[in-house]
């Protein structure tokens, strides 16, 4: 574990990275060469800025850390899905994973260490939250899994979902702070579009995402549109209620004219029923938007068991009915415990 008094260079803007040459007496440019290694070029040592002088470089060694991230270890399924366990400067471990499919290559990232929430069928809801991440640590997810898909599968990542450990709107600051770095010229030059943040639902924080006129995409974990089956499996919904969060996402398509994807698991004997299926699509005519019906992974839940292809093929038939998009998204990674809602530091 790290610990040093020196401060994270990555904590300080363009700006502040300007005036700090300024200061000592060198030029303002010297901190754009800077930032441009730190974030375009994503260097972790000083003494690989090549174009700067070693007495920059041993001033910037005698003021600063990077505290970047380190893949710990990295396994990799039958179907070409990577988990990494990554490493923080403080010693405690997240996963991130690679989904490769035919022509893409997304970012699964975490955002949490643990989570906040405590939704019944997911893994790491089991984990306590003991920190949110930076937004380096989540930017260098990313630039890890780019590296891994250029030299697994010979081409760029494509994709990026906050899908992995941690509820990304209980870290919103840090959370839009790494995108706005992922998204811009100065960083890895991604469209937002290509983003995906995936929220259980809290109602304020989807609000404030509104107001922030944000251009990645939302996708909201939802599973149930009763609230008392809701509550149930997700018992935070007691505090955010379907009316509320409905509400929310109303006022998010009102600002922004951005359809929202459901994600949404059938379990037998839980949300299999006539009365579910009427639930959901009575909540998808709030709205835009679309479905995405996923394969349920076990995380040794006996509760929690995958309905059967019947009831699943009745959502689908009832939703498409009433002019839903509905899609049937498989898992990956499940041989290696890295499918969604299994991330647990498990190895």
């Amino acid at each position: 574990m790290k610990t040093t008094d020196k401060k994270d260079i990555r904590a300080l803007s363009k700006d502040q990275l300007r005036e700090f040459f300024v200061s000592n007496g060198d030029k303002a440019f010297r901190g754009n060469q800077v930032y441009e290694w730190l974030w375009n070029k994503a260097c972790y040592d000083f003494e690989d800025m090549t174009n700067i002088s070693k007495d920059t470089r041993a001033m910037l060694e005698a003021n600063f850390v990077i505290n970047n991230i380190k893949v710990d270890t990295q396994q990799r399924s039958q179907d070409g899905t990577i988990k990494n366990a990554v490493k923080l400067h403080d010693g405690f471990v997240v996963e991130s994973v690679m989904i490769p499919t035919e022509n893409r290559t997304t970012a699964c990232v975490s955002s949490q260490v643990g989570c906040s929430l405590d939704c019944k069928f997911c893994a790491t809801a089991k984990l306590k939250r003991l920190r949110n991440l930076n937004p380096d640590e989540i930017y260098d997810q990313v630039v890890a899994i780019d590296e891994q898909s250029r030299y697994y599968n010979n081409r760029p990542l494509s994709n990026i979902v906050y899908m992995g450990m941690g509820e990304p709107l209980m870290n919103y600051k840090n959370v839009l702070k790494s995108i706005e770095k992922i998204t811009s010229e100065d960083g890895l030059n991604m469209s937002p579009k290509r983003i995906t943040v995936s929220t259980s639902g809290v109602p304020k924080m989807i609000k404030m995402l509104a107001d922030d006129q944000v251009k990645f995409n939302l996708a909201v974990s939802l599973h149930s549109a009763r609230d008392e089956v809701r509550t149930q499996i997700m018992p935070f919904n007691a505090k955010f209620s379907l009316d509320a969060l409905k509400e929310s996402l109303e006022y998010w398509y009102a600002k922004t004219k951005k359809q929202v994807t459901y994600e949404y698991i059938v379990w037998k004997g839980i949300n299999d029923t006539e009365a579910d299926i009427e639930a959901l699509v009575e909540f998808c005519q709030a709205i835009p938007c679309k479905v995405n019906l996923i394969e349920y992974n076990p995380i040794d839940e006996d509760n929690f068991i995958q309905a059967n292809d019947k009831a699943v093929a009745k959502y689908v038939t009832t939703l498409e009915a009433h002019g839903v998009t509905v899609t049937l998204r498989h898992s990956r990674g499940k041989d290696i415990d890295a499918a969604c809602g299994q991330l647990a530091n498990k190895k």
